[in-house]
């Protein structure tokens, strides 16, 4: 019920005031079935301007750090992903991986929308990052589509570290849906769930014009972070 609340009565209407959202390829989405949204991430508001123009539900895999927060912020931050339906999961190690598949494929099993990041990350940057192969099995197993997603200026208006996003207008684009059929039963092999992935990857580099980098974001943040830790302070 909140859920709905939010999107048609306080959050959703907000949200399309103020960005003024370009919305392009919404007719990919399906009007029921099992489906999943792949797209790009490029800032904190993207968890709330998709679903706000989506005429169906999606539920989103999200961090588990939105969950675990100290304090009054970290207790509000967690009450409201867990009412609008989110998941928590935890980034850190191969089960945890196996763990977010199962939650995925547990939306994917009730004919819901899954929405994920490919990238697991924010892009640090506004480049485009290697993503990770959960998409595909999830895909395969669970023998859906995949809609790749673009969002483009959200990485403007409200960069990492940015609290308050900038008033500017943003676009939403939806691609065509992806079948994956001919890999069915292939969802344990190497080759063929990192095949998928690019798949998706490159679906999504098309609608969102970015700079592709063929690495994990949070290697590339991680190596970011220490080169910058490494690198002298000149004197003010």
């Amino acid at each position: 019920m909140f859920y709905y609340v939010l999107k048609y009565v306080v959050l959703g209407p907000l949200l399309r005031l103020v960005f003024r959202p370009r919305i392009e390829g919404l007719e990919h989405i399906p009007d029921d079935g099992a489906a999943i949204v792949a797209g790009n991430h490029l800032s904190f508001s993207d968890h709330f301007l998709m679903p706000a123009i989506l005429k169906r539900r999606i539920t989103f895999l999200a961090k588990a750090e939105y969950f675990t927060g100290p304090g009054i912020k970290g207790k509000l931050t967690a009450a409201f992903f867990h009412s609008i339906g989110q998941i928590p999961v935890d980034r850190s190690g191969k089960e945890a991986g196996q763990a977010a598949i199962r939650e995925g494929l547990g939306v994917l099993s009730k004919g819901e929308l899954l929405g994920i990041y490919p990238e697991g990350t924010r892009s640090h940057d506004g480049r485009l990052y290697k993503g990770k192969v959960g998409v595909a099995v999830m895909a395969i197993r669970a023998g859906v589509p995949v809609i790749p997603c673009a969002m483009v200026g959200t990485f403007e208006i409200q960069p990492p570290g940015q609290k308050v996003p900038k008033i500017k207008r943003v676009t939403i684009r939806f691609g065509k849906p992806l079948d994956f059929s001919r890999y069915a039963g292939l969802e344990n092999q190497k080759a063929a769930v990192r095949a998928v992935t690019d798949e998706i990857m490159y679906a999504v580099l098309g609608l969102s014009g970015q700079e592709y980098v063929d690495e994990y974001a949070v290697k590339a943040k991680a190596a970011q972070a220490e080169e910058s830790r490494k690198s002298p302070r000149r004197p003010r």
